[in-house]
């Protein structure tokens, strides 16, 4: 009693301070005080603490058009519910209601976007309008006009990160629920600035998708064109992993990695000819930029800035958002306060300490040994820690041809694998029934259903004569989101606490399985420093991709102090961030300043914040790994994703008996640096 007593004071404390910064509308104060003071007289001092809280963010989200303050008094002292029986039967009616609105505006989107995700489709130009469109962008403006969003908001609080990790620990499965309602109203974001959101994340989408790189049309400079037939690669994703994947190919695979980065920076700069982006109609020299149409040398324009265009497109429909929003005023705390529940600062913090530790620089030194060469701005990429890495592309890719001449073969193996992985075989046939496999336009990606009765759906780029590696490779990487997303829908203890606590914990799953993609494909790797080997690869890679994050938060922080910006002005202040981190955190370790890699991410373009997932997905990873050493993979991964959304640090301390940290993953690393050298 004593102790949840604290909490509570403690509780109330930390609103208040947040509810300092907050605007109330057209309800005053004091007219806010009288209702509560009315409210507690009716119920008690039992129910002071939702009151309190439920009745300000309500006050603070109603307008003048929903009514006066007499309204809104008769409105609260009507609709608010003490008794836990009712309180119940209303968070079980919200439930069921919002899986059926959810799941079916979910199938809607899915659906609609077919065309432009999927390849078995033809493209038409109404397409991109459709996919467009958001079935969810009228949802909360229909709620409040309708009081129903009001309803929740006084009877479901919500509840700050901090306060969830004081109380959270605490809390019953039921009780998080509560307060996962709690989120789903925190702000009133009209239905037209949420659809011009959704265009223009469309826009992107249908940009990056559909910008590919026919390789057999770029020559180097002794004139060789060094890459197969009908090889066409999205940017960056395929860019980046058929740069990987020439790791043991002697000095050509070296001059083809040295092409690819070419066409990297000319990405980055905007100095791509147009003619060449999407077209196998002329040949390209990435290192001269010259364009040839036969053997002639034609006129090129370079790409106008676009990508960069649609980057701050994103930007300025997501800014405004921001008014509308009175727990989070900036997509920046949108994206980390709210949705990853980890401050942008404390995020930032971790990802310093990381690229800064001196294990880096003593990795790289062991990947110049391995290579044999002084390390080069693309080898941030290394991929030469992986037990693959002893396996030539070809064999790679006839493995995987042989096993899976079309989609639907991979698409029937999927209870197979989940059964390598020690499901049971019921668990594993129930998982992918609720799984679909589509060929992918784009590089692939996983899409979650929102209700029971729905599927996920896996995608990954398939070609004409079947699956190759790096299909596979990506197809095995969501099939682990797809595994998580079944299982934190299905065998939750409640709808709101569905998912994971933010994206990071579904990467980490999906990292987990891509680790096994071999073992899945029947090829056993035994090598006694395995281990060592993984800890090498999953450090490598976080110092890879937090670097990358830096470059996205900080890109953000300046479009915030400079929302005025062209597409010009972003481009040059990306490449003057993006020479920032490298000289600070990579130089030292590459011993080459002034490179551009780190800004080639689409996500930057896509998916603005979201980079910052994928390390600490990475960190997740090294953990789980840690704890799965010697026990059932497939019973503790339904156990784990099974928590629901619990808040970040809590759901690490109940998985795997520790809190998310960097330490464990610098101290394997340090270990194995002392075995391996």
């Amino acid at each position: 009693m004593k102790t949840k007593s604290i909490i509570i004071i403690a509780m109330v404390t930390i609103y208040a301070l947040g509810l300092n910064a907050q605007k109330v509308s057209n309800i005053t104060p004091s007219q806010i005080n009288q209702i509560v003071s009315k409210l507690e007289n009716k119920h008690g001092y039992r129910a002071k603490f939702r009151i309190e809280k439920g009745v300000r963010q309500a006050a603070a989200l109603w307008e003048s058009k929903d009514g006066d303050a007499k309204a809104f008094e008769e409105f609260c002292m009507e609709n608010f519910i003490s008794k836990d029986q009712e309180l119940t039967a209303f968070f079980n009616r919200l439930q069921q209601n919002f899986e059926l609105l959810y799941g079916h505006f979910n199938r809607i989107s899915i659906d609609l976007k077919r065309p432009v995700h999927q390849e078995d489709y033809d493209i038409l130009p109404v397409d991109y309008a459709f996919s467009a469109y958001d079935p969810f962008a009228h949802l909360k403006d229909d709620f409040f006009d309708n009081k129903i969003a009001f309803s929740v908001v006084l009877n479901f609080p919500f509840y700050t990160l901090a306060e969830k990790q004081i109380a959270g620990d605490q809390w019953s499965p039921k009780e998080w629920g509560y307060a996962r309602v709690g989120d789903v109203f925190t702000s009133r974001i009209p239905a037209a600035v949420s659809q011009n959101i959704s265009e223009k994340s469309a826009v992107g989408d249908a940009y990056i998708a559909n910008y590919n790189i026919c390789m057999d049309k770029v020559f180097d400079n002794t004139g060789k064109f060094l890459f197969p037939k009908d090889l066409k690669l999205i940017t960056h994703w395929g860019l980046r992993d058929e740069l990987k994947s020439h790791y043991g190919g002697g000095s050509l695979g070296l001059e083809k990695q040295k092409i690819i980065y070419n066409i990297m920076k000319r990405i980055i700069t905007q100095t791509i000819p147009s003619e060449v982006i999407n077209s196998n109609k002329y040949s390209w020299n990435p290192y001269t930029n010259k364009v040839f149409d036969n053997a002639t040398e034609i006129n090129t324009k370079p790409e106008p800035d676009t990508r960069y265009k649609v980057m701050l497109d994103l930007f300025n429909a997501m800014r405004e958002a921001d008014a509308y929003s009175p727990h989070y005023p900036t997509y920046i705390s949108q994206k980390f306060d709210q949705d990853m529940e980890m401050s942008q600062k404390e995020v930032e913090e971790m990802f310093i300490t990381f690229v800064s530790a001196p294990e880096v620089a003593k990795v790289g030194k062991l990947i110049e040994k391995r290579l044999g060469r002084k390390l080069q701005a693309f080898d941030i990429w290394y991929d030469g820690f992986k037990s693959r890495s002893s396996i030539s592309q070809e064999e790679l890719d006839r493995m995987v041809l042989d096993k899976y001449p079309t989609k639907g073969a991979f698409e029937a193996a999927l209870p197979s694998l989940l059964v390598k992985l020690g499901f049971p075989q019921e668990k594993a046939d129930f998982i992918c029934s609720k799984i679909e496999v589509n060929p992918s336009r784009g590089a692939g990606h996983a899409w979650g259903s929102m209700m029971k009765d729905d599927v996920a759906h896996l995608r990954t780029r398939v070609g004409k004569n079947g699956m190759d590696y790096k299909g596979y490779n990506i197809a095995v990487h969501e099939f682990g989101h797809n595994v998580e997303q079944t299982i934190s829908l299905h065998w939750v203890d409640n709808y709101f606490m569905n998912g994971v606590p933010n994206t990071a914990f579904t990467e980490a799953l999906a990292f987990v399985f891509q680790t096994r993609d071999l073992q899945l494909l029947g090829k056993e790797i035994n090598d006694p420093l395995e281990k060592h080997l993984m800890a090498l690869d999953i450090f490598w890679g976080c110092y890879e991709i937090m670097g990358v994050s830096l470059v996205d938060m900080n890109v953000w922080k300046w479009l915030y102090e400079n929302p005025n910006a062209t597409p010009e002005q972003l481009k040059n202040q990306v490449n003057k961030i993006t020479l920032e981190v490298w000289n600070k955190y990579y130089a030292p370790v590459f011993g080459v300043k002034d490179e551009l890699v780190l800004a080639v991410y689409s996500h930057m373009i896509v998916s603005p914040l979201y980079l910052s997932a994928y390390p600490i997905g990475h960190l997740i990873q090294f953990q789980l790994e840690k704890h799965l050493e010697g026990k059932n993979i497939g019973t503790e991964t339904l156990r784990i994703f099974a928590q629901g959304r619990l808040h970040p640090q809590l759901w690490m301390q109940k998985a795997v008996g520790q809190p998310l940290s960097v330490q464990p993953l610098l101290k394997s690393t340090s270990e194995a640096l002392s075995v391996i050298k």
